[in-house]
């Protein structure tokens, strides 16, 4: 993407911004941090990723956050990493591995045999571990009391599934879907297929409808433009001593597994604030 200065963006009219989500952020992070960095007063984002997804997290700001629905609505393209022979109650890597099954016996046309099953429209559950609500509360939250709760299925298309590599137990993907296709499930789905289970353990969001992630932003790249803080008191009135912040909770807790296995940086400063 071509350098820009925050002189070439005029927030309060509205704009799009393509943002390359870190690992572990929340989308609520991402948001929090543009919102305090660039000093936007009006900023949401158009379809959530998980905090173990990284890749395009698309932001709408001032007038432009009339076009979110719009902007979720449009199809999306994933990569990633499948793990056949594992499962996990998450279907991630959130949470550890609750059982294995072998799948050295699996061939090249058994896989793409199966993976072909799930091209068109399908009919998926999204996972215990998510943002959907049951009985008016996230179902991630049940989930981490260890109770059990009924999530409905839905109806999801299935544009394009391509495997781009196989070295078992990996295989690499790539996804065209629908809004509300969880690829989650879809880890869940295939490893039931195959009769080995598997479970997510990488994903990129490359696409949303023509947006792409080629053309984002890091999060260095949009720090890199907030503006000065101007240095000593704004006016003559006495400074009053700035109260001390309280961490705001996580919105989703529950990394403490993933990060106690992979060493992950941590998240953003508190102060900074899938579909």
């Amino acid at each position: 993407m071509s350098e820009k200065t925050l002189a070439d963006f005029d927030f309060e009219t509205g704009e799009v911004l393509l943002v390359d989500k870190p690992l572990t952020w929340s989308s609520f992070d991402v948001v929090r941090k543009v919102k305090n960095a660039l000093r936007i007063r009006k900023i949401g984002h158009a379809g959530t990723l998980d905090p173990l997804a990284t890749g395009l997290l698309i932001l709408c700001t001032g007038k432009k956050t009339k076009q979110i629905d719009l902007i979720q609505a449009q199809q999306k393209e994933y990569t990633g990493t499948f793990r056949l022979g594992q499962t996990t109650p998450s279907f991630d890597l959130e949470t550890p591995v609750d059982a294995e099954q072998p799948y050295e016996h699996l061939t090249e046309a058994d896989i793409r045999a199966a993976v072909a099953q799930f091209v068109g429209e399908i009919t998926q559950t999204p996972p215990l571990y998510s943002a959907v609500k049951v009985n008016g509360e996230r179902a991630y939250e049940v989930a981490r009391r260890g109770e059990e709760a009924v999530i409905k299925s839905k109806q999801v298309t299935i544009a394009e599934f391509e495997l781009t590599r196989i070295e078992l137990p990996e295989i690499d993907f790539r996804i065209s879907c629908s809004k509300g296709t969880y690829i989650r499930s879809l880890a869940r789905d295939l490893g039931a297929a195959l009769g080995c289970g598997a479970h997510l353990t990488k994903l990129v969001r490359t696409r949303i409808g023509e947006y792409r992630l080629a053309n984002a932003l890091t999060m260095e790249q949009i720090q890199a433009l907030a503006p000065p803080r101007p240095e000593g008191p704004a006016t003559d009135r006495p400074a009053r001593a700035r109260r001390q912040r309280q961490p705001r909770p996580e919105r989703r807790a529950g990394l403490e597994y993933f990060q106690s296995t992979h060493a992950a940086p941590p998240p953003p400063d508190s102060g900074s604030e899938n579909s």
